[in-house]
């Protein structure tokens, strides 16, 4: 097979085409090459087939993205994988020429070229929900399990999902044969077309029910509060979304359901503070420990732990706690914990302590010192 031909060769446009202008080509080439005007002329299917999927990639804002700084690898996983060339055809990318050119030219086109009408009568996945989840500092530093109450729509267990009365069974709508929708020929400006629409009569579902359950009035479906439980592993991120599979929504007529996107959100802690997986505090020590060093207690997430501070200690001086910080997410080991000295000066003195500072700074010869440059310490 040749080799795949770049996007914007294909629709003959710039790559900094404008929206417009890319529907606009696109647009041309659907009209001259459509199947209503080349009935069985394979070139012009291929030819069609090319523009709709490259009109499917460059009309989408992300995927265009992704094409222009990965070529065809970034929108076609397959390709990559096959050494740079190209032997799928137009498989490579997901679209349905039919729903494209529908979109453009109004109509249906599910017939054409192997395009996907979808019936409300198949399965489908039900839908995702979302739910968020409060942690403390050290919930979210060593993991935890909660249980979450949601609400979520499941099977009815009356039915079975069916959304027929016990003993019934629903009748295969007469119109669409279960197909969930009609086809129509109509004349349009391209000859005539067939267009494939939803069935009135069944509303797309394929079936008509005559006795609907009592319980979920025919939908299949009922809501309830359910209680999940969902496990944090260690060192999780404020913000995080964890995917819990099939715990969404029940599917439709059989379908799987959709997931549990459960968000984080950290609170703050009282002194400590994160970043990535250190932990970052600050400790107030008095002049006499700065002057003369002290053995301090520390506070970790581990509970406190004895540092001593050396001999002329400076206000602002960090020190580093080897392996008391986060826990690596998914992994082993941890970050640190880095503790700032903050000096704390005594704002009243007695007479006694006055008389003693004044006899310390005549012995320390204190003066006042030269200015420097900000945040530069020695």
């Amino acid at each position: 097979m040749a080799d795949k031909r770049d996007y914007y060769e294909v629709l003959g446009v710039q790559k900094g085409a404008s929206d417009a202008e890319i529907k606009k080509a696109f647009y041309k080439i659907a009209k001259d090459n459509h199947p209503d005007l080349h009935p069985g002329d394979k070139e012009c299917e291929a030819r069609l087939k090319e523009a709709g999927e490259a009109y499917e990639v460059l009309s989408n804002k992300e995927k265009r993205e992704k094409y222009d700084q990965f070529g065809f690898a970034g929108v076609d996983p397959s390709y990559a994988a096959q050494n740079g060339g190209y032997g799928g055809g137009f498989g490579g990318v997901d679209f349905d020429l039919g729903d494209i050119l529908g979109n453009i030219f109004g109509g249906g086109f599910g017939g054409f070229g192997g395009g996907r009408t979808r019936s409300k009568n198949s399965p489908r996945e039900g839908e995702d929900i979302r739910a968020g989840v409060s942690l403390s500092f050290e919930e979210a530093a060593f993991g935890c399990d909660k249980t979450l109450n949601v609400s979520r729509v499941e099977t009815c267990a009356d039915c079975g999902g069916t959304g027929c009365a016990s003993g019934t069974t629903a009748e295969v709508c007469p119109d669409c044969h279960g197909s969930g929708y009609t086809v129509t020929t109509q004349r349009t400006f391209l000859g005539m077309s067939q267009v494939q629409s939803e069935c009135p009569r069944c509303h797309g579902k394929g079936k008509i029910i005559h006795q609907p359950c009592p319980k979920c009035r025919g939908q299949g479906r009922v809501r309830k509060s359910k209680s999940v439980n969902i496990h944090i592993d260690a060192g999780i991120q404020n913000n995080v979304t964890m995917s819990l599979s099939g715990q969404g929504n029940a599917g439709y007529n059989g379908g799987p359901a959709g997931d549990l996107l459960v968000t984080v959100s950290i609170r703050p802690h009282e002194f400590f503070e994160r970043e990535g997986t250190s932990v970052l505090c600050e400790m107030p020590i008095s002049v006499t420990q700065a002057m003369l060093g002290a053995e301090i207690e520390v506070p970790t997430l581990d509970g406190k732990v004895k540092y001593t501070i050396p001999e002329g200690t400076q206000h602002g001086d960090t020190f580093r706690l080897r392996g008391k910080g986060i826990p690596y997410f998914r992994s082993s080991g941890r970050g640190d914990q880095y503790v700032t000295v903050v000096l704390t000066v005594p704002k009243s003195l007695t007479p006694e302590q006055r008389d003693l500072a004044q006899k310390l700074a005549a012995s320390l010869g204190d003066s006042t010192a030269k200015p420097r440059k900000f945040g530069k310490r020695k």
